[in-house]
């Protein structure tokens, strides 16, 4: 039983990773019918997708140094168990107020890939954790491909209730899987949480991804975004200066400012708006009216079919980086993949009217993904000691989330001012999807000449489970994973 457990803990992990963007993708086909079904206005129910960014963010990084504090595995079921508590609240209740709540619970899944990510290098050998690590990072792609065709099923040919009820059985049987067949890691570093500093670091990421996220719909220079932005410059100056005074830190900001650690986190975020920028325009694009010229007038359920070939080759894909970093480093498959992105976005902006160059163009710029995410976590687990692995991760992903943030706001920005009036109602031109794409691709060759920069010979530390000593050896063990 003990080595069934073992041999599943990787797809169980997995797993929770797909479910964590299965719930975050699920509501998009909701959004329009919301404000009929809730009673709610517009405004109201972009909360649902707000509110699940907002706790992501902030929890990511919390519970990342929780987990390596007090037990990544017991983190992982509390993240785990919050998510299926708040789909359970969606299916409950048509209030709006009780479904932003249970959205920002759903937030708290978004730090099952980092913990799940320190679970496996503390407790597979060497030579499978390159493989694992590459799976893992692939899941976030594969759930969201996968989520957002299957909910528009659900809400197309059953009540909308039903769909939340469906991914709390799936909740609770990932919960189930992760209690049996995941172990607690032995890795830990002992000391008191920084709650001033969780508190400090939540209060200055809320208010900017709330200026960030409601920046189009306030009004950029209105004093309420305005008065965000400077509240979030002066929270996180104090946060900084409080978090290298504290003699244990929730994020070590001296470990995080050596190029080894700080690089991945700059292409961590500049991938993540890179690879926002695929899936968000693809699926604005094909929806559009086919009187303007260029849009397919495609169902919400037909535009996720065009992104599922791009989950399926995350999933095929995610070996292959795995190889790659193996024989190249991490380094190289990182600057590989935010170059693929980039030729995929030079594939959309030569044909973005041919419904199977669509297609062909999402899917470069998906296995262009793979690459980069598989890559940014290696390069993080060569970086930190072991007991910083999670909160270390937790921060990358916070980068990526910020960077799909932003990407959100620029690319609505791009889209409204670019803008014609179709059967009456104002509708975004080709070229302002053009422009979107070569903002995006821009961006993917930045995070290529940020991965260029990462240092060759980062700082790594052993896995003090399996007696493996500090600094070289370690490396050479990643390097062959």
């Amino acid at each position: 039983m003990a080595a069934l457990r073992e041999r599943l803990t990787i797809p169980v992990l997995a797993f929770g990773g797909i479910l964590m963007a299965v719930m975050q993708t699920v509501v998009v086909p909701l959004l329009p019918d919301l404000p009929r079904l809730t009673g709610a206005s517009a405004g109201a129910v972009s909360w649902m997708v707000t509110a699940t960014l907002l706790a992501g963010a902030v929890l990511t990084p919390v519970l990342g140094r929780a987990g390596d504090m007090y037990g990544k595995r017991r983190v992982l079921l509390m993240a785990l168990g919050m998510m299926t508590v708040g789909s359970l609240m969606c299916a409950l209740t048509s209030d709006i107020g009780v479904l932003i709540v249970a959205r920002a619970l759903q937030g708290a899944a978004a730090a099952v890939v980092p913990l799940s990510i320190s679970i496996l290098r503390d407790e597979l050998p060497p030579e499978r954790t390159g493989s694992a690590v590459a799976l893992m990072s692939s899941t976030v792609g594969i759930g969201a491909a996968l989520g957002l065709p299957l909910a528009a099923l659900v809400v197309q040919y059953a009540n909308w209730h039903v769909m939340f009820w469906a991914t709390t059985a799936l909740g609770a049987f990932g919960l189930a899987l992760a209690w049996w067949a995941v172990r607690e890691s032995p890795v830990r570093e002992p000391g008191r949480f920084d709650t001033l500093g969780a508190l400090g670091l939540a209060a200055g990421l809320a208010c900017l991804l709330l200026a960030v996220s409601q920046g189009g719909t306030w009004g950029w220079t209105s004093p309420r975004i305005l008065g965000l932005f400077a509240a979030c410059a002066v929270v996180l100056t104090l946060w900084w200066r409080q978090q290298l005074r504290t003699e244990r830190p929730l994020v070590d900001l001296k470990l995080a400012a050596r190029p080894g650690v700080a690089l991945p986190h700059i292409a961590a975020l500049l991938t993540g708006f890179a690879f926002y920028g695929n899936s968000l325009v693809t699926a604005q694009l094909v929806q559009a009216p086919k009187a303007t010229g260029y849009g397919l007038g495609l169902s919400i359920v037909a535009t996720g079919l065009c992104l599922l070939p791009g989950g399926v080759t995350m999933l095929l894909l995610s070996p292959v980086s795995a190889r790659i970093s193996a024989a190249r480093g991490p380094r190289v498959t990182l600057a590989l993949g935010t170059a693929i992105i980039a030729s995929g976005y030079v594939l959309r902006i030569a044909d973005s009217r041919d419904l199977w160059m669509i297609i062909v163009g999402a899917t470069v710029c998906s296995i262009g993904t793979t690459f980069a995410y598989s890559a940014l976590p290696t390069l993080i687990l060569r970086a930190v000691p072991a007991g910083q692995t999670a909160s270390a991760n937790g921060v990358n992903v916070l980068m990526r989330t910020i960077g799909q943030a932003v990407c959100s706001a620029a690319v609505a920005a791009v889209l409204v001012h670019h803008t014609s009036l179709v059967t009456g109602a104002p509708v975004p031109t080709l070229h302002g999807y053009l422009l979107a794409f070569v903002m995006a691709g821009t961006v993917a060759l930045v995070a290529c000449a940020a991965a260029l920069s990462i240092p060759t010979d980062p700082a790594s530390r052993a896995t003090p489970r399996t007696g493996r000593r500090t600094g070289a050896p370690r490396d050479e063990a990643l390097e062959g994973a």
